[in-house]
């Protein structure tokens, strides 16, 4: 057995183990919840839909198998050209995209011809992300000069948030933190983090305003809708509400006295308590210990991402496990922060937990990428070798 997990997973296995225990977690919320996602998209069993998400985990642990095996800095390489694709693809959603109510509020694409449907932003801001650790990387050794940053820097950043903050205001909002903290990190000048951050938050306004008294040049915008749960989040009153009222009720009642697997009765009248609202769900038929756990499991993902982080030898590779890692555990805390309403509703789900195929799957591809560093971890030792090496060979060619 011992032999078969080093030859088929590689790299840290302690993230892995963290990884398949969640995956196999996820399988009773998800089955409790299933009830309440029959009667919401109004089609399937819950056998189905939980047949469904194990396709989705299958599919998802296969994605992370694959990866693993990959060389890192081939991310990086393609990180360009991925923007750039998306971005188009961004543009294509916003124009043409669908919203799926009830299950899933977030903007979706439909593929022509096998109608199933992705939501671009998350790739696209998996491939930015990546795009921005490669640029620190390159740019590492140089004196970084403002206005020599601009182009290839900040306006794949403001394209691409741009593009999703119409559909998806707390991802865009997400998303420019993380490039913050990723240039924070890759040393980027703090005196221009902080101009980049008024400047962006001036657009903003300016573009809520645009979406709010002339909404005819915005099509296809969620800003309402978004700044709506912000109102309603101070006022605690209205449908997001009703939302915050039945999550807070099943977790006094998991709190009190847990109810037991698959005994929730708040599943039923909580809306998206299969994704959004699902860890709510958790808490209510597992008590302190199923938030106990989950808040532990993802503090220990954190902890691993930064080990991997701090003990790869490159550059780019640090930035890059902070890249495509941090964004999983912001999501993983703002999810369980909405069901507490310490924030406003954001429609994030609860990595690898919630029912869902095109977020679990990023979540897939970012442990993957993650792992795939960690594969390629070298010793003190290792590393004092090949230096040694280098320079023997430097001395030859002199020679």
């Amino acid at each position: 057995m011992q032999n078969l997990i080093q030859r088929y997973l590689k790299g840290d296995k302690a993230l892995w183990s963290f990884i398949i225990l969640l995956a196999l977690f996820s399988f009773l919320p998800v089955y409790s919840a299933s009830s309440n996602l029959v009667y919401t998209v109004g089609s399937g069993t819950v056998a189905s839909h939980i047949f469904k998400h194990a396709a989705f985990l299958i599919g998802g642990l296969l994605i992370i198998f694959a990866i693993q095996k990959a060389d890192y800095r081939w991310f990086g390489l393609l990180a360009l050209a991925a923007v750039i694709i998306l971005s188009i693809v961004l543009l294509i959603t916003l124009l043409t995209g669908s919203t799926i109510e009830g299950a899933n509020a977030s903007r979706w694409l439909t593929i022509p011809g096998l109608g199933v449907g992705i939501q671009p932003s998350m790739l696209a801001s998996q491939a930015l992300l990546i795009y921005v650790a490669r640029f620190l990387t390159k740019t590492r050794t140089k004196e970084l000069k403002f206005k020599e940053t601009i182009v290839p820097l900040f306006l794949p950043i403001l394209v691409v948030v741009g593009l999703i903050l119409p559909s998806n205001g707390s991802t865009a909002i997400m998303l420019a933190g993380m490039c913050g903290l990723l240039l924070f990190i890759g040393g980027y000048p703090i005196k221009y983090l902080l101009l980049i951050a008024l400047v962006g938050a001036v657009l903003v306004g300016i573009f809520v305003y645009i979406a709010f008294d002339y909404p005819d040049l915005v099509p296809n915008s969620r800003v309402h809708t978004w700044m709506s749960r912000i109102t309603k989040f101070a006022n605690d009153d209205g449908v997001e509400g009703y939302q915050v009222l039945r999550a807070k009720a099943a977790i006094a009642r998991g709190l009190d006295e847990m109810a037991g697997p698959g005994k929730s009765v708040f599943k039923q009248t909580l809306p998206q308590s299969s994704s959004d609202f699902i860890f709510a769900i958790i808490v209510e038929e597992y008590g302190a210990f199923g938030a106990f756990f989950l808040i532990g499991i993802f503090t220990l993902i954190l902890y691993r991402i930064c080990m991997i982080a701090s003990k790869i030898h490159t550059f780019f590779g640090t930035l890059l496990v902070f890249a495509v890692g941090m964004p999983i555990i912001i999501q993983a805390f703002v999810n369980m922060a909405v069901a507490v309403n310490l924030f406003p509703v954001t429609g994030q789900p609860l990595p690898l937990i919630s029912y869902g195929g095109t977020s679990l799957w990023m979540t897939c591809i970012s442990f993957g990428i993650i792992l795939s560093v960690s594969t390629k971890i070298k010793s003190k030792e290792e590393i004092e070798q090949e230096k040694k090496l280098v320079s023997d060979e430097v001395i030859e060619d002199i020679a």
